[in-house]
């Protein structure tokens, strides 16, 4: 077991170390040796500041209570640095460009620089801090007098003795003098502190390796191996713990994401210290990867612990126990070096952050508000908030060491660091909608956050203290008895979740208050010129404010005013390179618009937006902002809106054409093959008689005993053939004709049923040769049509001898029926023969089509009447096709509109059988 001593001089010697770190990379950035401190990795591994002593040790209590709601704490920031880096982004644009030092100075400059609005922003982010400094001093407290504890009862994780308080004080006590030397070097925003951000970059190295160390000394000695902890009984309890992706879960994932950016401390690291803007691609992979190794182990630690330590161990000390028990005393000590870096890590960081808050938002202001005393003297102003900041360090510590004290029976550490969560979440409406939305107004910012933040200290911090200063009584039946108004049960809201309870209520009311009252007031002038730079920051920087403001004042007084804050060195180096960019050959630039809102975003990044306004107010003769600019720049983003629309416009429409073109390439691929189809079957369909005609050529030729009858015979032969290869010919080009509408036919009136007889006439000599019956009817009197005689007449005898030669029952017969219906004539040709079978009747009409059925062989024909009756009708406004199948035979039918008369119609009325 290790000695108090032996574990207080490794805290001291851990302390010394980061002592020597931060003093050597301060040294070498006055040398100008940047290249370390500046790398992205550094800068990544600063933001672990997010994982303090709560994700150490926390977490893993977290996992035994809750079961897998401890992930949530992990599952928000990455989702922000992987989904939402657009947020961070612009977030660290801004603060590069309006130079802010802390997150109360971007929304009061967001909101018209307003003076209120930043004392508001600070005062909340102190009071929700303080909890979280709190956890810090408790867990390391806690942790030391575990590991400290010569008696066995320490290995539960719970003190012998009630938490040593002069222990969280020295610890308190130390904190404050590591952040004071520093962390307030200098009062310039822009000059960064590469000694903090290398500190925390080792502790980050520091508490990663530990958790890794302890979680593979538990996963692989301890229990054996990954399938033993997940086979211990603890394990099933652990993993069915929490409601999964339930309400809570979604309220913790929520406020673990906007932790990540409204909380101070990871304003200061991921936007104040941000040295590039390129670093967050690094970040937006490797601090996911860093916080995914960070709870690798939670899990198996939380299972074994429950396992294998005493009932009525503390699970917030599982890490530190666990080696304990197996008398591992270094790696318990290593343990604790850990979670100290988690916690001094975290405590630093915030208070260097809030002492920017306090100096700049309160403590300027209301030196801005005494007589002026010693104005000349050069670097006063500096020196007040170089010791206001040191002092409210101090003080800081000291609220955070108070709420150590008081909440001091509180056994969870989880739950002090949501109290803080919550706290910070109030920034978000406003932070948000100032971001993107241009009507946000300083006074809904102000409403929602006064509001928001009272809804969740009543409901949150406030019963904290349950037990303590408050009685029980007070949250059990509310004040003065009205069950309403219970801090956990409001307005009868019971049985919720404390932590939701709170959210909702809290949130709800800044919400509500931020859009009603931002859409009730009227911005300034100022407010609205702010919008316009902090929204389209990525197309109006902040140099874009001389456009707007127009102001002027004596380059001496400005001078004066840039000593006081800046020193005499800077402010004479500021001057000098300004005037140097104007062209001019004195140290003194001319004091023109421009030169002065440079003066002024300067002075922002040591005082604050808001205090470096008032500054420059107090000397500058004039100030006039043009609306008619602000129109104008009105008028430019809506003229990119309306060009983004645009663009968006003529995208669709190259989709949609790149679409049609597409269809339209698939057409000609298919009209390809059609053609190639078509050529092989007309090469077919020539190459047949013309073998026949060479081969009998040739039998003439060569063979001179031939008899008379047979040379007649094959003679024959060749003139059929001929005529058969002639007909082909003919009926290719009459088809490639109708197709292109090159046939010059005149439409006349036809008395279509006078052709119909005169077709069935034309082929009755072949319907008696194959023995087959006509039948027609409705022969009593003129139907006429707009047609061409010749090739009505074409149709029906292509018709009629098709269904004959293809009608091979035992009894032939055919039935042509016409009729007259909604002025349309309608001729069916039906046959009782096989009819088309399925499979071919889609194909019908196509060229070289000779799909018929057929119980024998019967001579085919080349398949192209059917397609050139189909045409001829079409160009008579006419239409062919095969009525679906009866079993009865195959039935073809043609419709024909009736020819317009002005007088009464020719022919039958409507539906009247021809």
């Amino acid at each position: 077991m290790l000695s108090a001593n032996a574990v207080l001089f490794t805290a001291l010697a851990y302390v010394a170390l980061l002592f020597l770190v931060a003093f050597v990379s301060d040294l070498r950035s006055r040398k100008g040796w940047l290249a370390l401190v500046r790398s992205p990795v550094v800068y990544t591994l600063s933001i672990s500041v997010y994982c303090t002593s709560w994700t150490f040790y926390g977490a893993v209590g977290s996992a035994a209570r809750n079961g897998l709601e401890f992930a949530t704490i992990y599952l928000g920031p990455t989702l922000v640095f992987v989904g939402w880096w657009f947020l961070l982004r612009k977030l660290v644009r801004i603060g590069r460009i309006h130079r802010s030092s802390s997150i109360g100075d971007l929304i009061s400059s967001r909101y018209g620089k307003s003076t209120s609005l930043a004392v508001l922003v600070t005062l909340i982010a102190v009071i929700g801090t303080t909890p979280y400094i709190a956890l810090q001093l408790k867990a390391v407290t806690t942790s030391f007098q575990v590991i400290a504890d010569a008696t066995g009862t320490s290995l539960l994780g719970i003190p012998t003795r009630d938490l040593d308080i002069r222990t969280g004080f020295w610890v308190a006590v130390g904190m404050a003098v590591f952040t004071i030397l520093f962390g307030t070097r200098n009062i310039d925003a822009n000059e960064h502190h590469h000694g903090v951000v290398a500190a925390i970059a080792v502790e980050a190295l520091v508490k990663l390796f530990a958790l890794l160390a302890v979680g593979l000394y538990v996963v692989f000695w301890i229990a054996g191996g990954v399938p033993e902890v997940f086979a211990l009984p603890t394990s099933a309890a652990v993993l069915q713990g929490s409601d999964t992706f339930g309400i809570r879960w979604v309220a913790l994932t929520f406020l673990s994401a906007t932790a990540i950016v409204c909380l101070p401390r990871q304003f200061q690291i991921t936007v104040v210290e941000n040295a590039d803007e390129n670093h967050l691609r690094t970040a937006g992979w490797l601090f996911p990867l860093y916080l995914f190794l960070t709870s690798l182990f939670t899990l198996p630690i939380a299972i074994v612990g429950l396992a294998t330590l005493p009932a009525g161990s503390n699970p917030d000390m599982f890490v530190l126990t666990l080696p304990m028990q197996h008398d591992q005393s270094a790696l318990a000590l290593l343990v604790f070096i850990g979670g100290f870096s988690s916690a001094t890590s975290m405590v630093i960081v915030a208070s260097i952050a809030l002492s920017i808050m306090v100096s700049n938002h309160i403590v300027m202001p209301i030196a801005l508000r005494l007589p002026r005393r010693s104005a000349g003297v050069s670097g006063d102003v500096k020196a007040l908030l170089l010791v206001s900041r040191r002092i409210s360090i101090g003080v800081i510590l000291l609220l955070g060491f108070a709420y150590f004290v008081a909440s001091a029976k509180s056994d969870a550490l989880a739950s002090m660091g949501l109290i803080a969560f919550a706290g910070v979440a109030q920034f978000l409406p406003s932070l948000i909608g100032g971001l993107y939305w241009h009507q946000a107004s300083k006074s809904g910012a102000f409403a929602g956050l006064l509001a928001g933040v009272l809804t969740w200290a009543y409901t949150l911090l406030l019963p904290s203290f349950e037990g303590g200063a408050i009685p029980a009584t007070f949250f059990e039946r509310g004040p003065w008895g009205i069950a309403a108004l219970r801090p956990q049960a409001l307005f009868g809201a019971e049985g919720v979740d404390p932590l939701v309870h709170s959210l909702f209520w809290s949130l709800g009311v800044n919400v509500v208050l931020f859009v009603a009252v931002s859409l009730c007031r009227e911005q300034k002038p100022l407010e609205r010129l702010q919008a316009t730079l902090f929204i389209d920051v990525f197309r109006n920087p902040a140099d874009n404010e001389a456009r707007f403001i127009r102001r002027s004042a004596a380059i001496d007084d400005l001078y004066v005013l840039a000593q006081r804050i800046l020193g005499a060195e800077q402010a004479h180096r500021l001057f000098r390179d300004f005037a140097r960019k104007q062209g001019s050959r004195d140290d003194l630039p001319q004091p023109d618009t421009e030169f002065i809102a440079h003066l002024e975003r300067q002075l922002a990044g040591g005082i604050g937006a808001a205090s470096a306004r008032v500054m420059v107010s107090q000397v500058i003769t004039g100030e006039t902002i043009s609306l008619e600019e602000l129109m104008k720049l009105v008028d430019e983003t809506q003229q990119v809106i309306e060009y983004s629309q645009q663009l968006e416009s003529k995208s669709q429409q190259l989709q949609t054409t790149a679409r049609q073109l597409r269809e339209a390439n698939q057409r000609l691929k298919a009209l390809d093959a059609q053609k190639d189809d078509f050529l092989s079957q007309v090469s077919h369909e020539v190459r047949t008689p013309m073998a026949s005609i060479r081969s009998f050529s040739e039998i003439l030729l060569s063979d001179a005993d031939l008899s008379h009858e047979q040379s007649t015979r094959f003679i024959e032969i060749i003139h059929n053939e001929t005529l058969r290869l002639t007909r082909l010919l003919d009926e290719i080009l009459d088809l490639s004709h109708l197709e292109r509408g090159e046939l010059t036919w005149t439409l006349e009136p036809v008395d279509a049923l006078a052709v119909l007889r005169r077709a069935v006439e034309t082929c009755q000599g072949m319907a008696d040769g194959a023995a087959a019956t006509i039948a027609v009817n409705g022969e009593t009197g003129p139907v006429e049509v707009l047609g061409h005689g010749d090739r009505l007449a074409q149709v029906f005898i292509n018709l009629i001898s098709n269904a004959i030669k293809h009608n091979t029952g035992p009894s032939p017969r055919l039935d042509i029926r016409s009729s007259v219906a909604d002025r349309r004539l309608i001729v069916d040709v039906q046959d009782n023969g096989p009819g088309v079978a399925a499979a071919d009747r889609d194909r019908i009409f196509a060229k070289f089509s000779r799909t018929w059925a057929s119980d024998r062989p019967v001579t085919a024909g080349a398949g192209l009447g059917l397609a050139i009756s189909r045409a001829i009708l079409r160009r008579m406004n006419g239409t062919l096709d095969l009525l679906p199948d009866t079993g009865q035979g195959a039935c073809f039918r043609v419709v024909l509109p009736l020819r317009q008369t002005t007088g009464t119609a020719v022919g039958p009325a409507a539906g009247e059988q021809l």
